[in-house]
């Protein structure tokens, strides 16, 4: 199993693990910063290092309980090795803001609105995010970029906590997609609630403050369907 060190402390840009498991240039660490994608939000870059060999992490994935590092270089690490990780932190850091910044979104559509997300996807910096609405237009995505940057400004904190399974089941308003994509097997739900705008279960990286966002702009809309509409963001410093 291994440690999802960035479900407790998005911000830890470097941290030392041991090698758990290798198969072929891919290795399995007993804890991990590397955040290994989901959500709509792509997996970290960055590189493991070890008595002198650095590796570049190209890719990671969640497979069970391990998450899997694919390297670029020479001979990965064997079982049993002591490596240090370090992120790639400025894509790591707008991966945050970005994904945050669709949070508001979420958080400023539903409260205003009442709609479900049905999709999502993000690079840094730019994202978009589908709605269960029947319309929208340029009036409509203006007031949502307005509404928005009000909560940006609002200097919201948001913040991490964990629930039992059990009782997150009892709460649907967690659940803000239009599908529950929770597996099973999940047993104590991370939630992250922008406080007095958006809380629901979710695994990815955040800022801790919706100030830290930035600036959120609304670039473009599109119906993806008879009741499917898209949003295109681009997040921008302040």
């Amino acid at each position: 199993m291994t440690e999802a060190l960035f479900h407790t402390d998005a911000y830890l840009r470097e941290f030392e693990a041991s090698v758990a498991a290798v198969d072929g240039a891919t290795v399995a660490l007993d804890r991990t910063a590397f955040f290994p994608g989901g959500g709509g939000q792509p997996h970290d870059l960055g590189t493991l290092s070890a008595g002198g060999a650095v590796w570049r992490v190209v890719k990671v994935r969640r497979d069970g309980a391990q998450l899997w590092h694919e390297l670029e270089g020479a001979e990965p690490p064997p079982v049993g090795s002591r490596v240090t990780g370090a992120l790639d932190w400025e894509r790591r850091h707008a991966l945050m803001r970005t994904h945050t910044a669709l949070h508001v979104l979420c958080g400023v559509i539903y409260r205003d609105f009442g709609a479900s997300v049905t999709g999502s996807n993000m690079t840094p910096l730019a994202a978009r995010m589908d709605f269960e609405l029947d319309s929208m237009s340029a009036d409509f995505a203006e007031r949502v970029e307005a509404s928005a940057n009000a909560e940006v400004a609002a200097d919201r904190a948001v913040v991490v906590s964990f629930m039992e399974r059990d009782a997150a089941d009892r709460n649907p308003e967690l659940i803000r997609t239009k599908i529950n994509l929770l597996p099973p097997c999940i047993r104590k739900v991370r939630v992250l609630d922008i406080r007095g705008l958006d809380m629901q279960a979710d695994g990815g990286t955040h800022v801790s403050s919706t100030a830290e966002v930035g600036r959120i702009k609304v670039v473009g809309h599109e119906s993806k369907g008879r009741i499917n509409k898209r949003l295109r963001i681009e997040v921008a410093d302040a």
